[in-house]
Order: C-alpha cells, then sequence, then structure tokens
C-alpha cells in the first residue's frame, strides 16, 4: 500500500513541475516606426511570428499577417510632422493575439472608420480585415490606439 502511495505521489509531483514550466505571461513585442511600407511588412512579420508560434492554420496566418500590414499603411496616413511615429505593440496571451497601434495627434484611430465599421457589418469583409476577429478603437490624453484582436480558438461573444 506504501508503495502505491509512494507512486501516486511521484506522479503528482511530476504532472506539478510540468504545469509550472508552461506560462500564462503574456509575451509582448513593441515597435516604433515611421511611415514606411517596409517598417509595416517588418510588423506583418511579427504577427506572422505569433500566429505561427500560436499554432495558427497557415491560411489564418496569411490573412493576420496582411491584416497588420494593411492597418499599419492605413495608420500612416495619421501621423504629422510633430508626431511622426506608430507604436506598435504586438501581444500573445494564452487566448488571443492582440495588435495595438497607437500614436498621438488628431484622435483619429489607426484605421479608418470606414473599415473598422465596414468590419463591424461584415466580419472578414472586404476591408482588408479579414485576419483578425475584433477590431477596437480608444482615444485618450492625444493618443488614438487602434486594436486588432485574432483568437486562438472560438472567438467570445461580444453583445
Amino acid at each position: 500500500m506504501a508503495s502505491i502511495i509512494a507512486r501516486i505521489a511521484g506522479k503528482l509531483a511530476m504532472s506539478r513541475s510540468r504545469a509550472a514550466t508552461v506560462s500564462a505571461e503574456a509575451k509582448s513585442i513593441q515597435l516604433q516606426i515611421d511611415a514606411d511600407a517596409r517598417l509595416a511588412a517588418a510588423v506583418g512579420g511579427a504577427a506572422r511570428y505569433f500566429a505561427e508560434s500560436a499554432g495558427l492554420a497557415s491560411e489564418e496566418v496569411k490573412e493576420l499577417e496582411k491584416s497588420v500590414v494593411a492597418a499599419c499603411q492605413q495608420a500612416f496616413a495619421h501621423l504629422a510632422g510633430e508626431h511622426p511615429h506608430l507604436t506598435v505593440t504586438l501581444t500573445r496571451y494564452p487566448d488571443r493575439i492582440e495588435v495595438a497601434m497607437a500614436h498621438e495627434g488628431g484622435g483619429a484611430p489607426a484605421v479608418g472608420l470606414d473599415h473598422v465599421a465596414g468590419f463591424a457589418n461584415q466580419l472578414g469583409g472586404s476591408g482588408g480585415l479579414g485576419g483578425v476577429d475584433r477590431v477596437q478603437y480608444e482615444a485618450h490624453e492625444g493618443l488614438a490606439v487602434t486594436r486588432l484582436t485574432k483568437y486562438l480558438g472560438q472567438a467570445p461573444h461580444v453583445a
């Protein structure tokens, strides 16, 4: 009986140590870029890396990359002389990938409102953002932030 308990205790200890090695912490990359199509492509490549490492299907990876590049290129139109940089933060959570694009001044979203509205009306439509599941926009204290979210499974129902 003691040997059975010892084996069970050993298996529990092994399963705990394996669980402890899995990180639930978010992984982030932050880039500050100028209005250059090559830099938008670099951000798309970073999104591709996150998507591939999350195990998304090849087509989903391509669509996410394409959407991120398109959103960066749209954001370049909002960069002004005194605020010429776009700050892009890519974060991989256990259940999603988020790409937040922030720029100072103007208060306009990084992605045009026509694309956001088109996306809301037709998820995955022709607005160039078919690779993401959710688009959010916020502005505060002179900073405009557009957040693209790709869920790594079923997207939650948003009321």
